[in-house]
């Protein structure tokens, strides 16, 4: 059986990885809780804390946070610059590690419905070929796709749960 390098993988123009779920909440709400990174590392499975860096204390087009990620025993810290940031609507974020290599690209698209908001969420690769053996080292995954799509999953159920069980 041959094995596939995981840079074999490595689209760039394709999402890695997708979510989507239909929410009982406003736009406005769910808009308020993607956009709080601190809140979102309570209902994330991979990413854990989170934190205002360079003088942001809100999102903004042009802040940024720092996160902090884990697998079992591993820990490893991102950096993130929000390129969007529309109320309502969409929120995007570009990751890198703190010595300035590009990870990847988050994006929450939130589409209103009859009954609150459909909430789609992709993540595209930006990391460099040479990097994903470094990657995986720190990370202890092989398969990011894989990984990325089942933790985006587990977040939109919490999140999801979060939303639909407040007044």
């Amino acid at each position: 059986m041959a094995t596939t390098n995981p840079r074999d993988k490595l689209t760039y123009t394709e999402p890695l990885a997708t979510g989507e779920v239909t929410l009982e909440a406003s736009p406005e709400q769910v808009y308020r809780l993607v956009s709080d990174p601190v809140a979102m590392a309570d209902l994330a499975e991979e990413f854990y804390k989170a934190k205002w860096i360079r003088g942001a204390k809100e999102a903004a087009v042009g802040n940024w946070f720092s996160g902090t990620n884990r697998n079992g025993w591993r820990r490893w810290v991102t950096h993130a610059e929000i390129t969007e940031a529309d109320p309502g609507r969409r929120f995007a974020y570009r990751v890198r590690t703190p010595f300035y290599v590009p990870i990847s690209r988050w994006e929450y698209e939130i589409t209103p419905t009859e009954e609150g908001c459909h909430l789609a969420v992709t993540n595209w690769l930006r990391v460099p070929g040479w990097f994903v053996p470094v990657a995986i080292f720190i990370t202890g995954q092989p398969d990011r796709a894989g990984t990325n799509n089942t933790n985006i999953a587990t977040t939109l159920t919490r999140l999801k749960q979060h939303v639909e069980s407040r007044p």
